[in-house]
């Protein structure tokens, strides 16, 4: 199983990132599928989701209106086009793969992408 992540870098604020999570190893299309981020000395934040026919959509309050999950099928991605940038958006970014079942769920993770968001 493998997610490698990719699109992470350099960036001034208001400018815009696309990051793409290429996975392998696992039924893709049976995931749901999520994208983190974290800063150092701080918890992992859930930043956006997608299910996995990528019908619904959630994001965490402060990049509603400038990130968007997509999701691909056919080529095994999710991205997270990431627009209107801000210094607080710096953070390493992991894409997760998630399904729900019992009594366990199932996990992947990405190794991460770092995004930096500076002048």
């Amino acid at each position: 199983v493998q997610l490698v992540e990719s699109g992470g870098g350099l960036v001034q604020p208001g400018g815009s990132l696309r990051l793409s999570c290429a996975a392998s190893g696992f039924t893709f299309g049976g995931y749901d599928m999520r994208w983190y981020r974290q800063v150092p000395g701080k918890e992992r934040e859930l930043v956006a989701a997608i299910s996995s026919a990528g019908g619904r959509s959630h994001y965490v309050d402060s990049v509603k209106g400038r990130f968007t999950i997509s999701k691909d099928n056919t080529k095994n991605t999710v991205y997270l086009q990431m627009n209107s940038l801000k210094p607080e958006d710096t953070a390493a970014y992991f894409c997760n793969a998630h399904r729900s079942s019992w009594p366990r769920d199932t996990d992947y993770w990405g190794q991460g992408t770092q995004v930096t968001v500076s002048s």
